[in-house]
């Protein structure tokens, strides 16, 4: 990696500096949009007590779900994780610590993080176990929680096609977490399906400016089925 192009060779590459004890964001919603090769690297490496920041926890064999199954996730802060059993048993053992977090409350907590908002007021969660341990307020009548910005380590986002200089494009429902959790990494990782030359990009068309972007590598990418469901 030379200059303003941030391509790396290796996930070896890619992933240097990430060490136990680290929190990362996962970009990826369900199996969309998922950084497969990055997840797959941090299963080689071994990595353990890891704080992960994303939507789910993939399912029992593919995505975060391998990191899971490893023993390699302390705590999980997340909003859906309805399709892993070893999410469920790991929770229920006391194991795996878990922070269950509303999806847009989620979202805007990562947004909060990469625009350098230290904490927001939402409605949501008031009068709940979301609530419990947070200030509150009231504000013309209506009650509010506040809640922090998230930030990462290490931000591993998943991009349809990125420059060499680190701007992206995500393709439709890929975009999902991928876009915000670029901005709140102090390194961010993309894997990306497709590299092209700077100015190959529409400048009106890119979703994710380059300066948020520290390194990207090519990957290679399996199509997955979360639910499959066949007529009888």
């Amino acid at each position: 990696m030379a200059g303003l192009d941030k391509r790396v060779a290796s996930y070896d590459e890619a992933l240097a500096g990430l060490t136990d004890n680290m929190t990362i964001m996962v970009g990826g919603f369900g199996l969309c949009g998922i950084p497969e090769g990055l997840i797959a690297q941090m299963v080689k490496m071994k990595i353990k007590g890891l704080t992960a920041i994303s939507n789910n926890a993939g399912v029992d064999d593919f995505g975060l779900g391998l990191l899971l199954k490893q023993h390699q996730i302390s705590t999980m802060i997340s909003s859906y994780v309805g399709e892993n059993a070893t999410f469920e048993q790991q929770m229920l053992s006391g194991e795996l610590n878990v922070i269950l977090t509303p999806q847009g409350t989620l979202a805007e907590k990562i947004r909060a993080g990469g625009a350098g908002i230290p904490a927001f007021f939402t409605a949501t969660g008031y009068g709940t176990p979301v609530a419990e341990g947070k200030e509150t307020r009231e504000i013309d009548g209506r009650h509010y929680v506040l809640e922090p910005a998230l930030h990462a380590d290490f931000a591993l986002v998943r991009a349809w096609k990125a420059d060499t200089m680190g701007n992206l494009v995500f393709r439709k429902t890929a975009a999902n977490f991928n876009p915000m959790m670029a901005t709140a990494g102090k390194i961010t990782v993309v894997e990306a399906e497709h590299i092209v030359a700077p100015g190959e990009l529409d400048p009106d068309h890119i979703h994710t400016s380059g300066i948020y972007v520290d390194r990207i590598i090519q990957g290679t990418f399996e199509k997955r089925i979360e639910q499959r469901t066949v007529k009888a």
